[in-house]
């Protein structure tokens, strides 16, 4: 049986765009004299610009004003959004799910117009649409705002609904919502406690019922 409901995360779920964010991220640092610690990926995925920007001025010394701070990523960032692909089956399961009528939102810690950048490259965009960004919430993942809200604007209550992430961040977020959750990560790892853990789409179709 499909759910009434799936909302996904963006970056690393639907598109595959984390190693452009973390080259972008890397141009920035390295833009303004600081060398990227070998950890990065791993301290960046799922989490938001504003936490991000905290953890490089109290552990690095970043000391730009974020404003000016993100929009050095974002110039290293949006003029090669255009080049992002699809993550693997990813989006041929979202379009099965909208021709079955099920309410669907991209749910997303990016600011908007990295949101509609990304969609747009991949060919993800149609009248409608809904999508969460980070703008749109008071708190982002890992705490439930962005779901719930998703779950507010498709008219549907939370436990009826699935969350798909790829992140750990984004996992306990929809957990947190009280979403059937499927943690898909871009490599094989441990999920969060209650989450449905898969690696390939040919999974993820099978817990949505394709």
């Amino acid at each position: 049986m499909t759910p009434r409901a799936v909302f996904w995360d963006m970056d690393g779920t639907l598109v595959d765009s984390e190693p452009l964010h973390e080259a972008a991220l890397v141009a920035a640092l390295r833009g303004v004299g600081i060398a990227p610690p070998v950890d990065l990926h791993e301290r960046v995925l799922g989490i938001a610009a504003w936490p991000v920007y905290e953890m490089l001025r109290d552990q690095f010394g970043l000391d730009l004003p974020f404003d000016e701070w993100i929009m050095r990523k974002y110039d290293h960032y949006l003029p090669l959004a255009e080049t992002l692909k699809p993550r693997p089956g990813a989006i041929e399961v979202f379009n099965e799910l909208r021709a079955l009528g099920v309410e669907q939102a991209v749910v997303s810690n990016s600011d908007r117009l990295i949101v509609d950048a990304n969609l747009n490259a991949v060919g993800l965009a149609y009248p409608g649409m809904r999508t969460v960004s980070r703008n749109d919430v008071i708190d982002g993942k890992p705490l439930p705002e962005p779901f719930l809200r998703a779950a507010y604007l498709a008219g549907v209550d939370p436990a009826d609904a699935f969350a798909v992430d790829d992140s750990l961040t984004g996992a306990m977020a929809g957990l947190a919502a009280g979403m059937k959750t499927i943690f898909w990560p871009e490599a094989p790892m441990a999920g969060p406690p209650g989450a449905i853990v898969i690696n390939s789409a040919k999974e993820l179709r099978r817990e949505l019922g394709l």
